[in-house]
């Protein structure tokens, strides 16, 4: 069940929230959790029932690890459910991947095991990891089963994150959050539900066709013309921008409704300054994760600098592997991998002052915000691509190195492309210009961590400021019309399609 379907928002959520509400007015702590659980059970098992008994047996078992481990302070129990949840991600997530490069690189004949892939393994995954090391490094809260179960299944963050840990939503499940400032809870949750609809149906399922259409063709073998590549490049920028950016706008709306505080994660990570800067804006749950549960456990930066630079390495090619069983997802992580260690080593030098020095802060923020762009397309390009040889065309077709173009094939694409650009100037104007959602809502506390947010924007200028929300009748309307806009869109459309992230 998808966020943006008729299904979700007509047959699922009123539903929900009406026995919500109900079981907060008679003061049923206990009733709420249940229901939330039930209900996020539901919605799992909307997807493929079969694969709602591993996600209970998942639950179940990491929560006697847990219970285990807080009474003995047994590593070698930690080490056991660390490998067992990683194995169990691996036979699922990877077990095609590695079959098929050994049948390559030796000649076998292994036979593939067409392994479906469980609907958010990768993310459950991770949390039940990190819980058992927060429980053996004594920083758990104390919780029963029913509280666990809802921190690992809880529906607005179950299917693509943001990744929670067990101090983001654990002590929220008491009936005094639950019952706290109902009409605000909701308005916010619903104000921000409707702008990532809009977000996900206009602007990234708008933008979809035109890079759909440039690396199926390459994919397909085609070389492919300069500006087609270039608007394939753009249009998938823009679509994953706004497909993720929707996602977690209506994780934290509906997250809210109910009266929690999700962690923020994704903050405008297009008006960053350098890939370090992007990396803590772009799902900045999985960076956090990456750094605390695989990077300083590496040994960061203590070890030296080659040392920094290898662990950097490492952690982007596995942060890759984790978004995908594919080569191109490898490629992506260690491009961004050789970024940072770039970013880091530029940094390092002292060059930045040097810059801003001699060209001016504003002059130098703009160039490194250019080239910081830059390097996100390109790297956008492998991860969208469903193969290398398809990557590799489009990126020879960037550079302006490709030849022999079949007219007829690009005719399509290429037949009147202004539109195209015009609509790419528009959405460029929402990213780089306009505040984002959380920003729009920020007197209300929209995520966890929201004094991060206002940090990061010191110093920040944009041509343009929307007055922050709050519940009035002109904020009501505006929204009411996006809303409704984005209801005409999803009846238009033949089919919905999934958010990117739900391929994770």
């Amino acid at each position: 069940m998808l966020f943006s379907s008729l299904e979700f928002i007509y047959l699922f959520m009123p539903p929900v929230l009406v026995v919500f509400f109900l079981l907060r007015h008679l003061s049923w702590e206990k009733g709420i959790i249940w229901w939330l659980i039930i209900s996020s059970l539901v919605f799992y098992g909307w997807w493929s029932p079969p694969h709602l008994i591993l996600l209970l047996l998942s639950v179940g078992i990491n929560f006697g690890l847990h219970k285990y481990i807080l009474k003995t302070r047994s590593k070698f129990t930690l080490i056991v459910g660390t490998f067992g949840n990683l194995a169990t991600l691996a036979y699922f997530k990877y077990a095609d991947f590695f079959i098929g490069n050994f049948n390559l690189f030796t000649d076998a004949q292994f036979p593939l095991l067409h392994v479906v892939l469980p609907l958010a393994i990768s993310f459950f995954t991770f949390q039940q990891i990190s819980f058992l090391y927060d429980t053996y490094a004594g920083n758990v809260v104390k919780c029963d089963f029913a509280r666990y179960c809802l921190f690992v299944v809880f529906f607005p963050q179950l299917i693509a994150g943001p990744i929670v840990l067990q101090k983001h939503t654990i002590p929220q499940f008491k009936l005094s959050v639950f019952r706290h400032q109902a009409f605000l809870n909701f308005s916010v949750g619903i104000t921000l539900f409707i702008i990532g609809l809009f977000k996900k149906i206009v602007l990234a399922d708008g933008i979809a066709p035109v890079a759909n259409s440039v690396f199926g063709l390459a994919d397909a073998g085609e070389t492919v013309p300069m500006e087609a590549a270039w608007m394939g490049a753009i249009a998938y920028s823009f679509q994953i921008y706004f497909d993720f950016s929707g996602y977690c706008d209506m994780a934290l709306g509906i997250a809210r409704m109910f009266g929690i505080r999700l962690p923020l994660n994704f903050n405008s990570p297009y008006k960053s300054l350098s890939i370090i800067e992007f990396w803590r804006r772009w799902h900045i749950t999985l960076s956090t994760f990456l750094r605390d549960y695989l990077y300083f456990p590496l040994g960061g930066n203590r070890k030296g600098v080659l040392r920094r630079y290898l662990n950097l390495s490492a952690t982007m090619i596995l942060g890759g592997l984790w978004h995908g069983a594919s080569w191109n997802f490898v490629i992506w992580g260690a491009l961004h991998g050789g970024f940072l260690i770039l970013n880091h080593g530029w940094r390092s030098l002292g060059l930045p002052q040097v810059g801003v020095r001699f060209l001016s802060p504003l002059v130098y923020n703009l160039l490194a915000r250019a080239l910081t762009m830059q390097a996100v397309i390109l790297a956008w390009v492998f991860f969208r691509a469903e193969t290398i040889s398809g990557a590799g065309n489009i990126i020879v077709g960037m550079f302006g190195w490709s030849t022999n173009h079949n007219a007829k094939v690009w005719s399509d694409v290429l037949q009147d492309t202004g539109p195209f650009w015009v609509q790419s100037v528009l959405l460029a104007a929402i990213v780089f210009v306009y505040p984002n959602s959380v920003e729009i809502v920020r007197k209300y506390r929209p995520a966890l961590d929201f004094k991060s947010l206002l940090k990061d924007r010191a110093g920040r200028w944009e041509l343009w400021k929307l007055p922050a929300w709050r519940p009035s009748p002109g904020w009501s309307f505006a929204l009411f019309a996006v809303g409704l806009v984005s209801l005409i869109q999803i009846y238009r459309l033949d089919e919905l399609t999934e958010f990117i992230y739900f391929n994770f």
